[in-house]
């Protein structure tokens, strides 16, 4: 591994103990990327919905080299450090998981995710298997030596009607013991939830911003060590083109060029003179 990626997954798990929480904006795009680390982000997220909606598909509808791809272009995209949404690392077997955690480690990333979801079976691993290939991704993840790509375990219960916050505690803690190094649980948000989440592990949290989580600053009371937004900045960014394609199909005005301006502006900021 090049000494300068070494040195990025370094300081990315180091930004995670900070007194703050960490704050980690998803992109969708090297515009996206480049854009946020201008605003001061001190590390980027993929996003697999966002990446998804890039090429017209919906969330899970990407292949593994596609992915691998995008992340590689993040990364080439800005200096900070960029962990990548690799969904179940889009394997059923921990062989399978292990190659792509060693991919993604040859991309350059500083991180990568794993959840224990199964998207080709539409269902939750059960979490005795869930946990090996935990063990798998964090053995490929910390092989190399003098760095560590800094890998994110993900219970996905919450997301998929399964509210059982002992389930997702006990699986967290398995993963904890295989060997992650960042704990998520998307859809785990309450303040009651997540204080006793927390006091049950002991590697940091990753909490995914949506409408009713608490603040930055109540997160940070309750011990949280990042944030992610998920595909929402996509979402908001597609929302946005899609309103001022209806004013102008629908009205025949020009509203949104306000918007178009304070976007040529943040651009003309973040992007590198051609």
């Amino acid at each position: 591994m090049p000494a300068a990626t070494a040195d990025r997954a370094a300081h990315f798990l180091e930004l995670h103990r900070g007194t703050t929480p960490l704050l980690m904006p998803n992109a969708w795009d090297q515009g996206s990327a480049r854009l946020l680390a201008s605003l001061g982000f001190d590390a980027i997220a993929t996003t697999s919905s966002g990446f998804a909606a890039t090429l017209g598909r919906l969330d899970y509808g990407v292949r593994r080299g596609e992915v691998l791809d995008h992340a590689r272009a993040l990364v080439d995209a800005v200096e900070v450090p960029v962990s990548a949404d690799m969904e179940d690392c889009f394997a059923n077997d921990a062989a399978g998981v292990a190659d792509t955690v060693r991919l993604a480690l040859e991309s350059g990333l500083a991180g990568c995710s794993i959840e224990d979801w199964d998207s080709r079976a539409g269902q939750l691993y059960p979490i005795d298997v869930a946990t090996e290939r935990v063990r798998a991704a964090a053995e490929a993840a910390h092989a190399t030596s003098g760095a560590r790509l800094v890998l994110t375990a993900r219970a996905e219960n919450h997301l998929h009607g399964v509210t059982d916050l002992a389930d997702t505690i006990a699986r967290l803690q398995a993963y904890q013991e295989a060997g992650a190094d960042v704990l998520f649980a998307p859809g785990v948000d309450g303040e009651a939830e997540l204080r006793e989440l927390i006091a049950s592990v002991d590697l940091p949290v990753n909490v995914l911003a949506r409408g009713g989580t608490p603040t930055v600053p109540e997160l940070a009371a309750l011990g949280v060590s990042r944030v992610s937004v998920g595909g929402a900045f996509a979402w908001v960014a597609l929302g946005a083109a899609a309103d001022a394609a209806r004013e102008l199909r629908e009205q025949g005005t020009y509203g949104y060029l306000q918007g178009a301006a304070a976007g040529i502006k943040a651009a003309r900021a973040a992007f590198p003179a051609a």
